[in-house]
């Protein structure tokens, strides 16, 4: 399942000016054994447009291997779309871009691609990957 293209675009026009980069795509089929949310994507998914495909998701596929499913059995998506990032100083003095979470205003923003995504693929299990996916599905009391 792929999200329509309009959907998308709606999506990178409204994270416009945050400091983000990229686009992921939620991926898997429609009819998933589970749906998996995670966080945002890091700096290699945005390079491969691949959700889960660094190294927190060579983790996962071990997770996932262990219940015996793999990435064909599952969806996987992201809360925000967009590669969060910011500038810091690296030991040798360097400057490089770092992940860091997504704020409240890039999680509305791609809110209605998760939201399309949840009404559109038919897992009878949605499972979290953090504490972003849980707030933006429950609340942020929870």
């Amino acid at each position: 399942m792929r999200l329509p293209e309009y959907l998308a675009e709606l999506g990178r026009k409204r994270i416009e000016g945050f400091p983000v980069e990229g686009f992921v795509y939620g991926t898997g089929p429609k009819f998933p054994k589970i749906m998996l949310v995670g966080e945002a994507p890091g700096e290699t998914e945005i390079h491969n447009g691949i959700p889960f495909s660094g190294r927190a998701g060579q983790k996962l596929m071990e997770f996932l291997a262990g219940l015996r499913l793999t990435r064909e059995d599952v969806y996987i998506t992201s809360t925000v779309r967009s590669r969060p990032y910011v500038w810091r100083e690296k030991r040798d003095g360097s400057i490089r871009k770092y992940n860091r979470p997504p704020t409240a205003a890039e999680i509305k923003a791609h809110a209605p691609l998760l939201d399309y995504e949840i009404e559109h693929v038919h897992a009878p299990i949605i499972v979290t990957l953090g504490n972003v996916g849980l707030q933006r599905l429950l609340g942020k009391d929870v």
